[in-house]
Protein backbone atom coordinates (compact mmCIF):
# COMPACT_ATOMS: atom_id res chain seq x y z
CA UNK A 1 0.00 0.00 0.00
CA UNK A 2 1.45 3.34 -1.18
CA UNK A 3 1.26 6.25 1.56
CA UNK A 4 -1.10 9.25 1.03
CA UNK A 5 0.32 11.66 -1.39
CA UNK A 6 -1.12 15.32 -1.57
CA UNK A 7 -2.80 14.94 -5.11
CA UNK A 8 -1.48 17.23 -7.88
CA UNK A 9 -2.75 20.39 -8.20
CA UNK A 10 -3.39 20.63 -11.70
CA UNK A 11 -1.36 23.35 -13.45
CA UNK A 12 -3.17 26.82 -14.13
CA UNK A 13 -2.42 29.37 -16.88
CA UNK A 14 -2.19 32.29 -15.60
CA UNK A 15 -3.05 35.54 -18.08
CA UNK A 16 -1.22 38.32 -16.88
CA UNK A 17 -3.40 41.76 -18.88
CA UNK A 18 -0.85 43.69 -21.01
CA UNK A 19 -0.69 46.89 -18.24
CA UNK A 20 2.08 48.79 -17.29
CA UNK A 21 1.39 48.89 -13.60
CA UNK A 22 -0.84 46.47 -11.71
CA UNK A 23 -2.22 47.67 -7.76
CA UNK A 24 -1.90 44.72 -5.14
CA UNK A 25 -4.76 43.67 -5.41
CA UNK A 26 -4.88 42.98 -9.36
CA UNK A 27 -2.02 40.96 -8.11
CA UNK A 28 -3.38 39.11 -5.81
CA UNK A 29 -6.15 38.20 -8.36
CA UNK A 30 -3.82 37.23 -10.89
CA UNK A 31 -1.62 35.46 -9.27
CA UNK A 32 -4.23 33.82 -6.35
CA UNK A 33 -1.59 35.18 -3.42
CA UNK A 34 -3.23 37.29 -0.66
CA UNK A 35 -2.05 40.52 -0.34
CA UNK A 36 -0.64 40.31 3.07
CA UNK A 37 1.61 37.26 1.17
CA UNK A 38 2.74 39.76 -1.37
CA UNK A 39 4.07 42.54 0.81
CA UNK A 40 5.59 39.43 3.03
CA UNK A 41 7.99 38.07 -0.28
CA UNK A 42 8.77 41.46 -0.89
CA UNK A 43 10.50 41.69 1.96
CA UNK A 44 12.35 37.80 1.64
CA UNK A 45 12.58 38.64 -1.90
CA UNK A 46 14.81 41.62 -3.05
CA UNK A 47 13.81 41.10 -6.60
CA UNK A 48 9.88 41.45 -6.34
CA UNK A 49 10.54 45.28 -5.85
CA UNK A 50 7.24 47.08 -6.87
CA UNK A 51 7.07 51.08 -7.34
CA UNK A 52 5.06 53.55 -5.00
CA UNK A 53 2.69 55.88 -6.22
CA UNK A 54 2.38 59.49 -4.58
CA UNK A 55 -0.07 57.87 -2.82
CA UNK A 56 2.69 54.78 -1.65
CA UNK A 57 0.42 52.44 -3.02
CA UNK A 58 2.43 49.37 -4.36
CA UNK A 59 2.71 49.51 -8.14
CA UNK A 60 3.90 46.09 -9.69
CA UNK A 61 5.40 45.66 -13.54
CA UNK A 62 4.10 43.09 -15.37
CA UNK A 63 8.13 41.36 -15.11
CA UNK A 64 6.99 41.74 -10.90
CA UNK A 65 3.98 39.57 -11.46
CA UNK A 66 6.12 37.12 -13.28
CA UNK A 67 8.66 36.80 -10.58
CA UNK A 68 5.61 35.92 -8.37
CA UNK A 69 4.56 33.64 -10.17
CA UNK A 70 7.64 31.93 -10.28
CA UNK A 71 8.13 32.48 -6.83
CA UNK A 72 4.80 30.77 -6.09
CA UNK A 73 5.42 27.90 -8.42
CA UNK A 74 8.56 27.36 -6.24
CA UNK A 75 7.27 27.47 -3.36
CA UNK A 76 3.93 25.65 -3.51
CA UNK A 77 4.54 23.25 -6.63
CA UNK A 78 8.17 22.64 -5.96
CA UNK A 79 8.01 22.60 -2.26
CA UNK A 80 11.05 24.84 -2.15
CA UNK A 81 11.44 27.02 1.07
CA UNK A 82 11.82 30.12 1.03
CA UNK A 83 15.82 30.27 1.50
CA UNK A 84 16.11 27.23 -1.05
CA UNK A 85 13.81 29.55 -3.71
CA UNK A 86 15.58 32.33 -2.97
CA UNK A 87 19.16 30.53 -3.43
CA UNK A 88 16.75 28.75 -6.60
CA UNK A 89 16.00 31.86 -8.33
CA UNK A 90 19.68 33.12 -7.79
CA UNK A 91 20.69 30.30 -9.93
CA UNK A 92 18.62 31.06 -12.47
CA UNK A 93 20.01 34.91 -12.16
CA UNK A 94 17.11 36.23 -10.64
CA UNK A 95 19.44 37.45 -7.72
CA UNK A 96 19.35 41.39 -8.10
CA UNK A 97 16.45 43.20 -7.43
CA UNK A 98 15.07 44.95 -10.36
CA UNK A 99 15.53 48.71 -10.84
CA UNK A 100 12.36 50.38 -11.20
CA UNK A 101 12.14 54.35 -12.05
CA UNK A 102 10.28 56.49 -9.70
CA UNK A 103 7.05 57.38 -10.92
CA UNK A 104 7.28 60.53 -12.38
CA UNK A 105 4.37 63.41 -12.34
CA UNK A 106 4.13 66.42 -14.03
CA UNK A 107 4.34 69.04 -11.13
CA UNK A 108 1.85 72.45 -12.59
CA UNK A 109 0.15 74.84 -10.37
CA UNK A 110 -3.78 74.49 -9.70
CA UNK A 111 -4.49 77.56 -12.01
CA UNK A 112 -2.87 75.74 -14.91
CA UNK A 113 -5.07 72.60 -14.22
CA UNK A 114 -8.31 74.16 -13.66
CA UNK A 115 -7.47 76.12 -17.03
CA UNK A 116 -6.60 72.82 -18.41
CA UNK A 117 -10.34 71.34 -17.29
CA UNK A 118 -12.15 74.27 -18.45
CA UNK A 119 -11.01 74.14 -22.03
CA UNK A 120 -11.74 70.32 -21.88
CA UNK A 121 -14.98 71.27 -20.52
CA UNK A 122 -15.69 73.65 -23.36
CA UNK A 123 -14.63 71.10 -25.81
CA UNK A 124 -17.16 68.62 -24.87
CA UNK A 125 -20.16 70.87 -24.63
CA UNK A 126 -19.09 71.68 -28.22
CA UNK A 127 -18.83 68.71 -29.30
CA UNK A 128 -22.67 67.90 -27.80
CA UNK A 129 -23.80 70.95 -29.41
CA UNK A 130 -22.88 69.46 -32.65
CA UNK A 131 -24.61 66.54 -32.16
CA UNK A 132 -27.94 67.82 -31.39
CA UNK A 133 -30.04 68.18 -34.51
Amino acid sequence: MRPLQKPVAEKKKYRIPDKLYFKIGEVSEITGIKPYVLRYWESEFKMVNPSKSRSRQRLYRKNDVEMILKIKKLLYEDRFTINGARKKLKELGFGKPYAQSELQFEKKGKNVLIQEIIQELKEIQRLLNLSRP
